[in-house]
């Protein structure tokens, strides 16, 4: 086996003029791969293709894979890579989103555009011409390292008479099958994608990990022998994808009695060098942006656009963070502006079954917002620490306060999506009477075996025990779809619960058990395939109609304790209500919402990305500062079930969900602490000093 490494541009945007490869390194026993290397086609299958495997000509950005190198020394391999020259001639830069949409420099295509959207419901223009009070808020949230435990890697064996075979940390083997096909002009069969077990994607390894096994079988193509290529810490910081910077600018009309009237909102996300997965995130947030309120007439108009640093990608939540984090901060604003507190300014406007999103989507389910949020405000003291804080404050250098954010989020796929997968899922009988799921779905430790399992034994009434799964290998699971979109449990897990029906009924008709059927049969297999739940209808031109099968809902409370003498927010207590459906296992829910609340704290109060000339500046785990356990608050989760009928046992999605709401809330609990408003994520200490202290 031989070792992999990339070479990177060490620059920025420009032109290759040279590469050189340095003397006093024995270059004959090297692996050498660039860009004339590649078999077929030198673009990473995606959405748009834009992205090379390796640049050649032009590179776009700071970090971008030029040249790969293999060798059985690990240790001299590291010493080549050092002795790689690569030369650029510099071409203009972009490296902000607001750089990008004022295009001071064209950097992609025509402009710097990968994508819009407009969502538009009513006559937002009437409405507003007509309205008592407009409130106008700019709200930004920026970059978030994804920081799984283990870093990214991959192991790959290739030749032209057995085909390439990938082993790796992934979310998504199609994924990666896809992406390899056209780059080797293989066909399926001659490509084999294995996950094993990963320890963290959040979104950090949908896509990316197409590139790095792309990498690591392209060495194994040109060496003949197997090639593992795993990044350090700091390469996986520099070199991946990251949550996309975001700027959101809300126009809001109002009554003067706080009923909403109209919102225009303008959301905006940067894209990096190439498209990746901006525009689905794109829409996701877009989708997002108006949340759970019942407004008449409503304007979104988003775009995700082209910068000079390395491409933003997936990240838990998908865009909805981004837009739900300004609308929350954006309600709070105009609440006090009609002069009614938070959240009787938002009873006044929720959604009710009956009533619309601002894609059209009709809620047909049972849905009381107004008790998830009484029920969230008992549970935090949220009336009498409000009291208590106000009386309390003046006296103090430890300002209190106390905040919260109400939100949705989609599960599955958006529109049409989980209709163009098409996936499926099998489950088939053992000799030792066992059931085996067959499904892509990846473990990565948010505990995806755990519940199939759980759905497979309770559908069959089998023990938990007789239940095995398959690895995830694209050679023997059907393609289930991405680990992706909270997803999991309702879509895969409901295909499971389907086809373990078929095969209860077919061992039922025969009279056997799974043991003595199988051995005089053989194995007994069933498949289910994804169908949309009735009456859902999504059209893809005019971003009208059933976004979503399900909306999870939730109402989080944070209390804060601000020092203004050093800056630093401690959260005290945080409350987090949420109805996802039929709760299918306790302890794994509340474990998903507590890691979701401890990540989206991270977001809100410590995630700071460094840039420096499109580079991340602290890509290591003792600059990127992260939240620990002493930083974190009692995390209270408790749930309210309305069981949903197209999911298994009523379940519905639960990954996301937590990611969307403690920003808003952490960001509102400390305006009622201090008195001033933040609009901008992550809120460092020096940003809280550089606002109080330049406004005594």
């Amino acid at each position: 086996m031989l070792y992999g490494v990339t070479v990177r541009n060490p620059t920025g945007r420009g032109r290759i003029r040279d590469i050189v490869f340095e003397p006093g390194i024995p270059w004959d026993e090297f692996t050498i791969v660039t860009a004339a290397d590649i078999p077929g086609t030198n673009a990473v299958a995606l959405l748009m293709n834009d992205q090379p495997v390796l640049a050649s000509g032009i590179s776009a950005h700071i970090e971008e894979a030029i040249v790969l190198l293999a060798h059985p020394d690990r240790y001299l391999l590291e010493e080549a890579r050092r002795r790689v020259r690569i030369e650029i001639d510099p071409l203009p830069q972009i490296f902000t989103l607001e750089a990008s949409l004022a295009k001071h420099e064209i950097i992609w295509g025509n402009d710097n555009t990968f994508k819009t959207f407009q969502v538009l419901k009513g006559d937002p223009d009437q409405a507003f011409a007509a309205a008592d009070l407009i409130v106008e808020g700019e709200y930004e949230t920026g970059a978030q390292e994804q920081l799984y435990i283990e870093t990214n890697g991959m192991l790959a064996t290739a030749n032209p008479a057995d085909g390439i075979t990938v082993w790796g940390s992934m979310q998504c083997p199609y994924y990666i099958q896809k992406a390899l096909l056209p780059i080797f002009n293989l066909p399926p069969d001659q490509l084999r994608i294995i996950q094993m077990e990963t320890g963290g994607g959040f979104g950090g390894k949908e896509e990316y990990p197409s590139m790095i096994a792309a990498h690591a079988a392209l060495l194994a193509w040109k060496s003949g022998k197997p090639v593992k290529l795993i990044y350090d810490r700091a390469e996986d910081m520099v070199a991946t994808t990251k949550r996309h910077p975001s700027r959101t600018r809300h126009r809001t009309a109002l009554t003067r009695d706080g009923k909403i009237l109209a919102m225009d909102i303008a959301f905006d996300i940067d894209g990096g060098a190439y498209c990746t997965l901006s525009p689905v995130v794109l829409s996701r947030g877009t989708i997002h942006a108006a949340g759970p309120y019942n407004c008449p007439n409503v304007r979104i108009r988003s775009r995700a656009v082209a910068t000079s640093m390395p491409p933003h990608g997936a990240f838990r939540g998908f865009g909805a963070p981004q837009s739900i984090f300004a609308l929350e901060r954006q309600m709070d604003r105009a609440a006090k502006a009609v002069g009614l507190s938070p959240d009787e300014f938002r009873r006044r406007n929720f959604l009710h079954e009956g009533e619309s999103t601002a894609t059209g989507q009709l809620i047909r389910e049972k849905l009381d917002l107004s008790a998830l949020l009484d029920r969230a405000l008992e549970r935090s003291h949220y009336h009498q620490r409000t009291q208590e804080f106000a009386a309390s404050n003046p006296t103090t250098h430890i300002k209190r306060g106390i905040g919260f954010a109400t939100f949705m989020h989609g599960a599955g796929f958006t529109g049409s999506g989980e209709v163009y997968l098409k996936s499926v899922v099998g489950v088939e009988t053992t000799l030792e009477g066992n059931v085996r799921i067959l499904a892509a779905s990846t473990e990565m430790g948010q505990g995806t075996n755990t519940i199939l399992s759980q759905i497979a034994a309770d559908t069959l009434g089998l023990a938990y025990d007789q239940i095995e799964l398959a690895q995830p290998d694209t050679a023997h699971v059907p393609n289930s779809g991405p680990t992706v979109a909270s997803r999991t449990v309702m879509v895969v897990g409901k295909l499971v619960e389907a086809a373990c029906q078929g095969l209860k009924q077919t061992l039922t008709a025969s009279g056997l058990s799974i043991a003595d059927y199988t051995a005089r049969f053989g194995p007994l297999k069933a498949y289910s395939e994804y169908q949309p739940p009735p009456g859902v209808h999504w059209n893809d031109e005019t971003y009208q109609g059933d976004a979503y099968g399900a909306f999870s809902w939730a109402v989080y409370v944070a209390t804060v304790a601000v020092d203004t003498t050093t800056c630093e927010v401690q959260l005290t207590d945080f409350v987090a209500v949420q109805e996802v459906g039929k709760v299918i296992h306790p302890i794994m829910a509340m474990g998903q919402i507590e890691g979701g609340v401890a990540q989206a704290i991270g977001y809100a109060l410590y995630e700071r990305v460094a840039w420096k000339n499109g580079r991340m500046a602290n890509a290591q785990m003792t600059n990127y500062i992260m939240p620990t356990s002493a930083d974190l608050p009692p995390i209270r989760v408790y749930f309210e079930e309305t069981p949903y009928a197209y999911g298994p046992s009523g379940a519905k999605g639960i990954g996301e969900l937590p990611m969307d709401g403690p920003a808003p809330s952490i960001l509102n609990a400390i305006e009622n602490a201090l008195g001033v408003p933040f609009d901008t994520i992550p809120l460092t200490p020096e940003n809280i000093a550089d606002r109080l202290w330049s406004n005594p």
